[in-house]
Order: C-alpha cells, then structure tokens, then sequence
C-alpha cells in the first residue's frame, strides 16, 4: 500500500497541519510524510521556487533523501494541491491517488474566483506588515478559519512556528505568482482524484473545485461551514471523507 504525503500551501508548513496528522493515523490511514515546499518550515532558510515545477522537484529530492520510495497518494491543500497535480501529471508513476482541498487552478477559474476580491487591500497590508506576525497570523486566522474556539492557543502556536522558522517576504511573493501563474495540464491526472472544498471558504471560491471536478469529471465532497484551512476546521471530517474513499485509492 502506498504512503500518504501530505502538502500544505502558501507560506504554510507541515506543522500548520495541526491535529491532522495523528487523526489519520488513528483513523487507519497510515502515519502521512510531512515534507515542506522551498521556503517554508524545514526548508525556510532555502529561496522559493518561482514555478510549481520547481516546488515539486524540491518535494520529490525529500522524499528520495528520506528514502520511502513510492508511489504515493498525496493530501494537498490549495497551493499544495497545484503542486500535488503537476508532480501527478509529470510523473503518473509516482502518484496513485490524490486529494485536493479548497485549491484554484487556471485554466478552470477566474482570477476574482481564485482569490476573492474582498480579501486583496487586506492580504496586501499583511505584505506591508510581514514582520509584525502577531497583525500577520491574526489576519490570516480570520480570512482562512472559520473555527475561532482554539482562536488564542492557534495564534500562539502560528507566531512561535513563525519565530522558529521565518517565511521571508520574498518567498512568500515567489509563491503567490508561482501559484498565479499556474496551468494545469489539458488532460486530468490518471489517478484518482477526489476534491474536498469549503462552502464557507473566505478565501477562494468553492466554485473553483466544482469546476475542476466538472472537468476532470472526479468527485467533489462539500464542507457546510468550514473556511479555507479546513484541515483546522474540521480535521476529523476529512479522515472520514477519505476514509469513505476507501478502495479509490488503493
């Protein structure tokens, strides 16, 4: 049976899967490997690739360096789910099943639909502020979370993670337009594909994962009132989506 991964998005890292982790594990679904994108967590001191390409190139080195060989079945979330798709389009080999949560990719949807208009002035002043992370990660917790009960112990959690492994403002940027400027491939991945998206996602459209599952012609599971981050949301809810999948994914 093939190992899970799991890859988180922009200026995200493996930590900022929270609970997660260990709910998959304890719903059965193996112990998922954590590996980072340039510039995030692990991998912070290192520049950020300015194409998806390169950020799948830097996960596969990972991995080979760990030494679990594959294939693997990939959890990816937003920018990690366009990672996830161009290393499953690139290398079909490697890849046997995937799932992408809350993600956006052109040629499927508009640029207003894969980063909702309301949020530009806000994550722009969050640009401006990138030191102060304690304004940053607030910010970012009220446009990606719709859960607000572990609202203090997160941001606690988020500002220590930014001290102990520091995003530059530059890789941050390298990310975004990486992510922008992203075009998924005509033909869908050959695997399995199953979305998860968020019909309370502050951030992207939902209409974004129902246009790619249109188009790929793969399910779509929707979360009522989850936001973007809804690994933080409701963590137990996508181990129980996944874990309905069952035989999709081998």
């Amino acid at each position: 049976m093939s190992r899970w991964v799991f890859l988180r998005g922009l200026t995200r890292e493996s930590r900022h899967w929270g609970t997660l982790p260990a709910r998959w594990e304890a719903a059965g679904l193996g112990r998922p490997l954590l590996p980072d994108l340039p510039g995030n967590g692990a991998l912070s001191a290192q520049p950020a690739p300015w194409s998806v390409r390169d950020m799948v190139t830097a996960v596969r080195r990972q991995l080979t360096a760990a030494g679990v060989p594959g294939p693997y079945r990939v959890l990816a979330m937003s920018l990690g789910a366009m990672a996830a798709t161009e290393w499953a389009s690139a290398y079909p080999e490697e890849v046997s099943g995937l799932v992408l949560v809350n993600t956006s990719m052109r040629p499927f949807c508009t640029p207003a639909q894969r980063l909702r208009p309301r949020n530009w002035g806000r994550l722009l002043r969050v640009a401006q502020r990138w030191r102060d992370r304690a304004y940053c990660e607030r910010t970012i917790h009220a446009i990606t979370c719709a859960r607000t009960d572990t609202l203090a112990a997160d941001l606690a959690q988020w500002q220590a993670i930014a001290a102990d492994a520091p995003v530059s403002r530059q890789a941050a940027l390298a990310q975004l337009l990486a992510a922008a400027r992203y075009c998924a491939p005509a033909e869908p991945p050959r695997c399995p594909v199953l979305l998860l998206a968020s019909a309370a996602d502050r951030l992207v459209n939902p209409a974004c994962s129902a246009r790619i599952a249109q188009a790929w012609d793969v399910p779509l599971l929707t979360h009522h009132w989850a936001g973007h981050d809804l690994p933080h949301d409701d963590p137990q809810w996508v181990c129980d989506a996944v874990a309905r999948a069952g035989s999709r994914f081998g």
